[in-house]
């Protein structure tokens, strides 16, 4: 899935990790950043969700919602 679409790239990921590590030697493996890249992508869908959820004016996000944004995502990532 790397490259296809406008995802999240592995060197901003690593980027904004890094401007927040107290400790400027601290070092992310590649294994650790690809799961931040992921758990990024999935905090994008339940943000989109959530969003879909409001514009239909419903207090839960349900399968429904995720469906709708599912396809916009798809071309993101």
């Amino acid at each position: 899935m790397e490259g296809e679409g406008a995802g999240f790239r592995k060197e901003l990921v690593s980027k904004l990790l890094h401007l927040h590590f107290k400790d400027a030697k601290t070092k992310v493996s590649g294994d650790a950043l690809q799961l931040m890249v992921e758990l990024l992508k999935i905090f994008v869908v339940a943000v989109r969700g959530v969003r879909q959820a409001q514009a239909e004016d419903v207090a839960l996000v349900d399968v429904d919602q995720l469906e709708k944004v599912l396809p916009q995502l798809l071309l993101d990532f």
